[in-house]
């Protein structure tokens, strides 16, 4: 019972965190520089995890600037946050997202590119925009999940490569990122955060709030150039890398 009755305390809260960060979007990011928003999207992200009560590590450099292209497994809706309060990140997200109540509103504010899976037509287009966002002048560091979906976090799925282009025409580096959730006082692997197969939105967040402590650990790897790498193979050697990382 005391378990639950701290979980709608931190319920409520997230839920003010939430409607406070839809009126900064509204009420100063039309006038703000891009820095600034970065600055403030890092720092609502920061105080959601505390607000969740989730502890954050971070193992290796997480980029400062780009541009680059940060690639991750993905384990939860929380990926988002947990990276997004590590480093400036723009994240290529399934379109369906971008329609979801306030989480929508928020994550195209931070500059979220839209991708419609289903759609060859569309990943093309995705493509090209990376390619261009990732230009050699342009700072920008860009987040995907090449995965294509959830998985419960012991193990890495099979890449994706087709987003990997996107690095290669703009002769960028790709940085590797493993995320893992575990109980902060065991230390063990948790599944609390998980979002995957029939998990609703509100089944997951219900979790997250009444479990025991968590802590997300981010391992990041060296940012590489594709060095004469196709996307296939540079995929697998980034599958591989993440999946390293996780064992480790």
């Amino acid at each position: 019972m005391t378990r639950h009755f701290f979980a709608f305390f931190k319920l409520a809260r997230v839920g003010l965190h939430l409607i406070h960060g839809l009126w900064v979007v509204n009420r100063h990011f039309p006038r703000w520089q891009d820095h600034q928003k970065a600055k403030r999207i890092q720092a609502w992200a920061q105080s959601s995890l505390a607000l969740l009560s989730i502890d954050l590590k971070v193992n290796g450099n997480p980029p400062g600037n780009g541009p680059l292209l940060l690639v991750a497994n993905h384990v939860s809706w929380l990926d988002i946050v947990v990276l997004l309060a590590s480093c400036p990140c723009r994240f290529v997200s399934k379109s369906e997202i971008g329609q979801w109540p306030v989480v929508g509103t928020l994550t195209r504010a931070a500059g979220t590119l839209f991708i419609t899976r289903s759609s060859r037509r569309d990943a093309l287009r995705v493509v090209h925009q990376m390619a261009e966002k990732l230009h050699a002048d342009s700072g920008m560091v860009l987040a995907i999940f090449p995965e294509g979906t959830t998985s419960n976090g012991l193990q890495v799925l099979p890449f994706h490569a087709n987003l990997f282009q996107a690095a290669i025409s703009a002769n960028a580096p790709v940085q590797t990122v493993a995320v893992r959730f575990e109980e902060t006082a065991s230390g063990r692997h948790s599944q609390a955060a998980c979002y995957i197969d029939d998990d609703t939105f509100l089944g997951s967040l219900w979790r997250t709030l009444t479990a025991p402590q968590q802590r997300v650990v981010l391992s990041f790897g060296s940012a590489q150039h594709a060095g004469g790498r196709n996307r296939q193979d540079w995929a697998a050697d980034a599958h591989a890398e993440v999946a390293g990382m996780l064992k480790a």
